[in-house]
């Protein structure tokens, strides 16, 4: 497995990662069309992508950096065959290496459903393991997402 960094993803990469985040993400999340995935990546500011890539040059995962009101976001979406060998926590340590802190939402609950029909497994241990602190009073809740606040910060470690 390898990571490239790009900041602009073809047309093709992004119809590989609208397939991937719609097979690994709960079904509700689901970006229908392409034109719905490239609404979302443009509503986004100053975004870096990791592609991790497999032997055949195939995308396996995606990380993905962003700013939203002044503080760094990510998200993170592996292939649910490659889980449990340490892929996510290096495509971690490469967006780690790039910034001083990071913040995302991670869904908490074990309701959701994948488009699959099979239960989503949150990845809260993932990331305490990769040295995230779970902010348990700040969550988002809506029609589409329930999820709590997870924060890394370097000057912590």
């Amino acid at each position: 497995m390898r990571i490239i960094q790009k900041e602009i993803l073809s047309l093709e990469e992004k119809e590989t990662l609208r397939e991937l985040w719609n097979n690994e993400y709960p079904a509700k999340l689901n970006l229908k069309t392409i034109e719905d995935f490239k609404l979302y990546l443009n509503g986004l500011s100053k975004t870096k992508h990791y592609l991790l890539l497999d032997d055949s040059d195939e995308i396996q995962g995606w990380t993905f950096t962003f700013l939203r009101e002044d503080e760094n976001w990510f998200a993170i979406i592996l292939n649910s065959e490659i889980h449990g060998k340490g892929n996510g926590s290096l495509l971690m340590n490469e967006i780690k290496k790039n910034n001083t802190s990071l913040n995302g939402w991670v869904i908490d609950n074990k309701n959701e459903v994948k488009q699959n029909a099979t239960l989503y497994k949150s990845p809260i241990q993932f990331y305490e393991k990769n040295g995230f602190t779970i902010c348990k009073d700040i969550r988002i809740e809506n029609e589409k997402l329930s999820a709590v606040k997870i924060n890394w910060n370097a000057e912590k470690l």
